[in-house]
């Protein structure tokens, strides 16, 4: 093997042991200590102090010295916002998602897949003025919530099967956390064209997402109306269903889906 081959591949593991780490984080571990990423990434105690240190060097980490624990760097936020800003969906979405907000009196939700989340990239309160930017980027589970499910019943099996493995957690007596009941409620949404969120990811609050799609026909997006039970009774399902399934379509033709052509 060349030298610069052995380099080359050398870095690439390098690089895969920071996306490691960086994964360990998430909005329930916002701050973990280096015991804390050497249990969950596998990796030796002093190859992780190397790496943070480094990554710490770089602004891709904060650490909290007196206690020793590490968060996600602010660097990490800028480059999130500059991901939005380049975003055309994230552009070209947002008048569809508060016209839905202002139509059903109800919060929108627009997320796009994030491999086995949902990362929310825009909220819209439907009061005028009420608009509520995201200054953090959510990471909604996909099979609990109505915008996860609605674009986790469109994607290749063996993504089902990844995020099956990888454990259903519970978060209300309503949530589905077994493979083959979570199959069978993928398969009504793909019949039905939408998905429901009855009170499966936060107790009391009803939702209803639908798929978007890009131009070449695949589902890498979606849209939500959530509300209260009260704001949302089962009666209204019908009608908010048809609401976000049709702003949902709006957004893939102008995304450049065409149905008539796939």
């Amino acid at each position: 093997m060349s030298e610069s081959k052995a380099s080359g591949e050398e870095n690439l593991k390098s690089l895969n042991k920071v996306a490691a780490i960086l994964d360990c984080f998430s909005t329930t571990h916002r701050a973990m200590s280096l015991a804390d990423i050497c249990k969950q990434t596998g990796y030796p105690r002093s190859t992780t102090h190397r790496l943070l240190a480094s990554m710490r060097e770089v602004g891709l980490l904060d650490q909290d010295r007196e206690r020793e624990r590490y968060r996600l760097g602010i660097k990490l936020f800028a480059y999130g916002n500059i991901v939005l800003a380049n975003m055309d969906l994230h552009r070209e979405a947002r008048p569809y998602a508060e016209a839905l907000g202002r139509m059903t009196g109800l919060s929108v939700h627009l997320a796009v897949f994030g491999g086995e989340r949902a990362v929310v990239i825009h909220r819209a309160e439907p009061a005028p003025g009420g608009l509520t930017p995201l200054n953090l980027l959510e990471n909604a589970p996909v099979h609990c919530t109505s915008i996860g499910k609605a674009i986790l019943a469109y994607q290749p099996e063996p993504i089902l099967e990844r995020v099956i493995e990888a454990g259903l957690p519970r978060y209300t007596d309503s949530t589905i956390t077994t493979g083959d009941a979570l199959r069978h409620e993928l398969e009504t949404v793909r019949m039905r064209g939408y998905a429901v969120d009855n009170g499966e990811h936060q107790p009391g609050l009803r939702c209803i997402g639908a798929p978007i799609r890009d131009q070449f026909g695949r589902v890498f997006a979606s849209i939500s109306a959530t509300g209260s039970a009260m704001q949302s009774p089962i009666e209204r399902e019908a009608s908010v269903a048809a609401m976000v399934m049709h702003h949902a379509g709006q957004i893939s033709s102008h995304l450049g889906y065409s149905q008539a052509a796939q």
